[in-house]
């Protein structure tokens, strides 16, 4: 567990990250999705956050129940990283749905849409999201750069936002599940709420 803990006015933060690789868990080489997630993360949310990190292999009933683990640890926000594709080792999705109390398609669908920007393989990829309890569980692509695009969202050179990454709509929805309140680095990511929905904070 690793926490970054500062003197602000924001909800404080349980998140899980899990990077899923069977090389990666056996030290056949250096992980680097929890890294890219912690950055990114730290860089877009102005919470006080905590860290739940894990380096599992591509076993579904492993990924299963690290993600109850997780949930039930109080972890608001969930996000797996690796194990989205095609191949037979790639069982991150359906071990995510297993433990599914709801399935929220529109993330897969817009992480799709970003990354087919890019490449055209992009359908081959399965990422989901679902509700367990009051979390939200995020499958993400396994490589860092795809990791930022997809949470972020695409930008012109000017730094406007030309495809809305999906880490907008997550503040809202975990909101609405009853979770902590997320306030995001507008520079980074600038989250969406009804205007009914958004507190003030003193400057």
């Amino acid at each position: 567990m690793t926490a970054t803990m500062n003197n602000n006015p924001f909800d404080a933060v349980r998140i899980g990250i899990v990077s899923v690789s069977d090389r990666a868990s056996t030290g056949v080489y250096v992980d680097k999705g929890l890294p890219a997630l912690k950055e990114w993360l730290t860089r877009a949310l102005r919470n006080p956050l905590t860290f739940e990190e894990r380096l599992i292999p591509d076993e579904q009933a492993r990924i299963s129940a690290t993600l109850i683990e997780l949930v039930d640890a109080g972890c608001s926000l969930v996000l797996t990283t690796g194990g989205t594709g095609p191949a037979l080792r790639d069982v991150t999705p359906e071990a995510t749905q297993a433990v599914a109390h709801k399935e929220m398609p529109g993330f897969g669908e817009q992480m799709r849409q970003i990354s087919l920007k890019f490449v055209p393989t992009a359908i081959l990829s399965r990422q989901c999201a679902v509700i367990r309890d009051k979390s939200l569980i995020l499958n993400l692509p396994g490589q860092p750069k795809s990791i930022a695009e997809t949470l972020e969202g695409l930008k012109n050179e000017a730094g406007e936002s030309v495809v809305p990454g999906i880490f907008a709509a997550v503040p809202y929805c975990i909101d609405l599940i009853g979770g902590p309140y997320l306030e995001t680095d507008a520079a980074v990511c600038k989250a969406f709420r009804p205007k009914t929905a958004i507190r003030t904070f003193p400057a």
